[in-house]
């Protein structure tokens, strides 16, 4: 079985879309790509099946398929379109549009109601004259896998918000559309440790109609790739996102 405590949230009635495919991806060996189909209920057991061989897995809830991971990643290499320094993301941390006034402001990752050592408090905002969104990120005690690194669920949140963020941005989507995550598909090398400032950079890929790609990497403080992400997220109108949220 699989549960999502409320403190996970993105929208108030569903998972954060990269911890719960943090959380799936748990079941594969290695890189791996996770598909959400609906929105992943809170605080209720979900249950997790084998998809018949290959490594794969699927997650249900009542007999509805809600996601589904399968190892491996999307076969397209991500290009990180330059670095961004500590410095850099300082800057540009909490400068995005989005932030005037966010669809989901409770959210886990870039929720700008939740407080330090509740949610990930990971506010992204474009850097001055290059196509990258960063922000800075140091983890707390909270997020610690039981010694001094962070739960691997956690990485995929912290590179989940900002890809979407910047993907939406570089469109300009406008007043009425939100984005939702659809798909992710990450590689995880060494988890952050606890108290390490940290840098969450993201650029957006492309568009095919209501589908938008974004890249997203988190660098550690020697500028080492802790972990990179490739996110396909969707279109949706912003007052149904809103309605269902409230």
């Amino acid at each position: 079985m699989l549960t999502v405590p409320y403190r996970f949230r993105g929208p108030s009635y569903s998972a954060n879309g990269g911890y719960m495919c943090g959380r799936v991806a748990g079941y594969v060996d290695g890189p791996a790509t996770v598909t959400l189909h609906r929105p992943p209920p809170l605080d209720t057991p979900m249950t997790v099946d084998p998809d018949g061989g290959g490594g794969s897995v699927r997650v249900w809830h009542d007999g509805v398929l809600v996601a589904d991971a399968t190892p491996g990643g999307d076969g397209a290499a991500l290009q990180l379109p330059g670095t961004v320094s500590i410095g850099e993301a300082r800057m540009a941390q909490g400068r995005s549009g989005y932030f005037v006034d966010p669809v989901f402001p409770g959210c886990f990752g870039c929720g700008v109601s939740r407080q330090p050592g509740d949610g990930l408090r990971i506010f992204p905002g474009p850097v001055p004259g290059r196509p990258v969104w960063a922000a800075p990120w140091t983890p707390d005690d909270s997020l610690a896998d039981g010694g001094s690194r962070v739960h691997p669920e956690i990485v995929w949140a912290a590179l989940d918000c900002p890809s979407g963020i910047a993907a939406g941005e570089a469109v300009d989507l406008g007043q009425e559309t939100a984005l939702v995550l659809g798909r992710m598909t990450a590689r995880l090398g060494k988890p952050p440790a606890i108290g390490d400032e940290c840098r969450v950079i993201a650029w957006p890929i492309g568009r095919d109609g209501r589908k938008l790609t974004a890249g997203s990497v988190l660098l550690g403080p020697d500028d080492e790739v802790l972990a990179e992400a490739r996110a396909v997220w969707l279109t949706v109108p912003k007052a149904t996102a809103e309605k269902v949220a409230s």
